[in-house]
């Protein structure tokens, strides 16, 4: 469990084919690793991963024919840059909300605009994550808790927009994003459950 505050910007240092992929995560931080221990679960831009090997400076992780399908396009090639989260201890700050890690739907940036110091983001999202996503309500894009300002439906598709402020722009990979980029979407796991409980009333 997570709660979608990113403490760290990874990159994608090495991959090797096996029967699953090994991917190598380079870390910015120098102490990242330091007390991550094999076994471990952490977030890789919203994806919760297991740790299989580790330096000083950086994290395994082998990565199933399921996960690439269910995640962004270009999220797993050489280069790529992943927000890092290290699971929820117990008595940790709840900083954001709740994130467990499995990924929803993927989404695509449509549009960035600026916006004071922030950038307004619009982005599509899919029709399966669509009616959990609400105005003022949570929501975990690659792996980064964030809060939805507003949600609009028409004979195009879904969309919403959320702001970047610039702590988070710097934090995450949304510093670098641009429009055509997909993002992994986590669902608010209260709207999940309040779906459900709606569909059965």
């Amino acid at each position: 469990m997570f709660t979608g505050i990113i403490t760290d910007i990874g990159t994608i240092t090495a991959i090797e084919e096996r029967g699953d992929l090994r991917v190598t995560v380079g870390t910015t931080h120098s102490n990242s690793t330091a007390s991550v221990a094999i076994g471990a679960s952490v977030a890789c831009s919203g994806v919760c991963l297991t740790v299989v090997g580790k330096t000083a400076n950086s994290l395994s992780f082998d990565v199933s024919a399921e996960t690439l399908r269910c995640t962004a396009t270009g999220m797993w090639q050489q280069g790529a840059r992943l927000n890092l989260e290290r699971a929820l201890k117990v008595g940790d700050e709840l900083g954001g909300h709740i994130v467990t890690g499995h990924v929803d739907g993927v989404g695509q940036i449509a549009a960035i605009t600026a916006e004071g110091d922030s950038k307004r983001f619009t982005f599509q999202m899919p029709a399966s994550v669509a009616a959990y996503v609400a105005p003022k309500g949570s929501i975990s894009l690659n792996g980064a808790s964030l809060t939805v300002n507003d949600v609009s439906d028409d004979d195009l598709g879904h969309w919403f927009t959320i702001n970047i402020i610039p702590h988070t722009a710097e934090w995450t990979n949304f510093g670098t994003a641009a429009v055509g980029d997909e993002v992994n979407i986590e669902i608010d796991v209260l709207a999940r459950y309040l779906f459900r409980m709606r569909q059965l009333a």
